[in-house]
This record gives structure tokens, sequence and C-alpha cells, in this order.
């Protein structure tokens, strides 16, 4: 990774120069300053927080950057991380995005100047900037749940668009025809990839989609809420829906509880992931389950691997399977 002295030869200036810039004390005339920034940014320096006696060694933490902490199957995720991490000695650090890229540029750079060991990262949008960020400084990374094109990195992942293929394919197989689909971000792969499984399903059954059938969102229960009372608005009605994750269902079924609309009386409603049990919902959700405490072990282990190798090693994409469980919320067939 970049040094101090490979900043100060690239600005022509001495290193104490650089040390000036970045902790803002002492005087460096305009000019130098600007030479010694513009080294930083074409050679990606991070400097250095912990001081040189850190320099060649290890901190014993891994980050563990998620979208939304409030949502359990990100909370489970970690928990299999931490339970990995503790075995080996490391302890974990967690930072929260809320899907905002700014706010990952932040924690990344925190991150990175503390020298965490390892990184695990659920991307908050499909840019490749934030992994080549980190390889820059050649800390080690793993992407959690999505994929990231234009860039080689270790993924673990669950198998998204299988999942919402199999949970379209149970609501047609009920006789359901007028589906649509409450989706996640355009931005991340993984609903685009729950879309093109609802997708993929309807074609299959020979039905043609309108744009009012998928409409895009985010993994929020705020988001579920506002896309369930567009699509309940449509004429004719949707018999069913298909939420992209549990707390678009979550607030799916707060609107259609405003509604008067029966679940599944009047609208079925299918999820992937589930609802923690502390969520008492009846009906309960038919859901396409992803291993979340799984994905985190297999994510970890992925990255300590890595840790120790000191060649590039063949990137992995190790993807899961999901589990589909059917519940009252899907109902019984429907009339034609």
């Amino acid at each position: 990774m970049p040094t101090i002295r490979d900043v100060a030869n690239l600005a022509g200036v001495a290193p104490i120069t650089v040390s000036r810039v970045i902790n803002d004390s002492g005087y460096v005339s305009q000019k130098a300053r600007e030479r010694v920034n513009f080294a930083i940014e074409q050679l990606g320096y991070i400097p250095n927080m912990l001081g040189p006696s850190l320099r060649f060694k290890q901190t014993m933490t891994l980050a563990v950057v998620i979208t939304d902490i409030t949502n359990p199957f990100w909370t489970t995720v970690t928990r299999g991380v931490e339970d990995i991490a503790q075995e080996n000695g490391y302890s974990t650090i967690l930072c929260n995005t809320d899907e905002n890229e700014e706010k990952q540029e932040q924690y990344l750079q925190m991150l990175l100047r503390r020298r965490t060991d390892g990184i695990l990262l659920v991307p908050a949008s499909s840019s490749p900037d934030p992994i080549r960020l980190i390889q820059r400084q050649r800390i080690p990374v793993v992407i959690l749940d999505r994929q990231v094109s234009g860039v080689n990195v270790d993924i673990v992942r669950a198998d998204s668009e299988t999942g919402a293929y199999h949970l379209t394919k149970h609501l047609l197989t009920l006789g359901h025809r007028r589906i649509t689909t409450l989706a996640g971000p355009k931005s991340t792969s993984t609903a685009v990839d729950r879309v093109n499984g609802f997708c993929r399903a309807m074609k299959e059954a020979g039905l043609e989609l309108c744009n009012a059938q998928v409409l895009w969102g985010t993994f929020t229960q705020g988001s579920g809420y506002q896309l369930a009372r567009e699509a309940l608005a449509n004429l004719p009605q949707p018999t069913a829906l298909f939420a992209a994750n549990n707390f678009i269902a979550i607030g799916a079924m707060q609107a259609m509880q405003e509604l008067g609309i029966r679940v599944p009386e009047d609208v079925a409603l299918v999820a992937v992931d589930d609802i923690p049990p502390a969520f008492t919902f009846d009906p309960f959700l038919t859901v396409a389950t992803q291993p979340a405490r799984e994905m985190g072990q297999r994510a970890v282990q992925l990255l300590l691997k890595n840790m120790k190798e000191e060649t590039v090693h063949e990137y992995q994409h190790i993807v899961l399977p999901t589990e589909m469980i059917i519940r009252d919320s899907s109902g019984e067939r429907i009339a034609a």
C-alpha cells in the first residue's frame, strides 16, 4: 500500500511536509499543499491513524458493513460473522450505511485509516468504486449478498433469482395471473435478481408484463407501504403481491390492513426473507428464506482464508440456495 514517503516523492516534498498537510499542522505553502493533495489522490494514500508501531502488525479487527441494522436478516448475518471471528481471536466492528453511498464512503475511509484487517461489505449500490478503494489498500474484502460488475472480488450470496422464481411459480400454480412485485432499488443486484426471477416465471406462464406489475422502491417498510397502496389502486386490482424482502412485506401488510383488504382472502402475499417471531402477523407469510447465518459464516471464513494468503488467489463466487416455506399468506387455489 502507498506510504507517506511515496506521497512525498511524487509531490517533490519532504515527508514532514506531507505529515503537516495530513495533520493540518505547521506551515506549508499553498503550492506544496496542492502538490501533496494531488499525490495523495493519485496514489490512493490513506493515512495510518494507528501510528507507525502498528504498520506491519495486525489489529485483530474485522469490519462488517451492512445496509440496514434494523432488519433481522442482517443481524442474523452479522451474528454468523461474529461467531467465527471470535473463535479466531478477532473483534468485529459493525457499520450501518442505510443504503447510502456517502455514508458507506465515510465508514470505509475510517476503517482503512484504522487498518482493519479485513472487510465484509454489503455494497450500497452496484458501483465497483468502494471495492477498488479497499483493494488499493491491499485489505482483503468479501462482498455479501450482492454482485458488483467490473471488479474481481470474492462474493457470498443467496440465490435470490431462483427464490423469487419459485415464489412466483407458487402463486401461478394457485391460479393467480394478476401479480405485482414490490421491488427494491434498481441500483442493487439483489433487487434486480428478484425482479428477474419474477419475470421469468411470469413469461414461462405466457403472461405479458406491464409496468404496473413491477414497482421499484427500497428495502424498507415505508416503501412497502407506499408501493402496496400504489399497486392496489390499479384496476383491475392484483390478486397477489410479491414483496422483494420482509420489510417490504410488513409495509404492504400495514397498507392492506388500512384499506380493509384481507390476506389471503382478498389478496395473497409472499416475500423473500422470513419475519421473526417478534412480528406477530396472522396469517404468517409464505417466504423464500435465505440462509442468513450460514451466509455470514461462509463469508468470514473466506475472508480469514484470504488474509492468510500472501499471493493473489482465485476469486470465489459462492451462491447459497434459498428455501421456500408455504404458509397461510399465499392462500389456496383461486377460481379462474
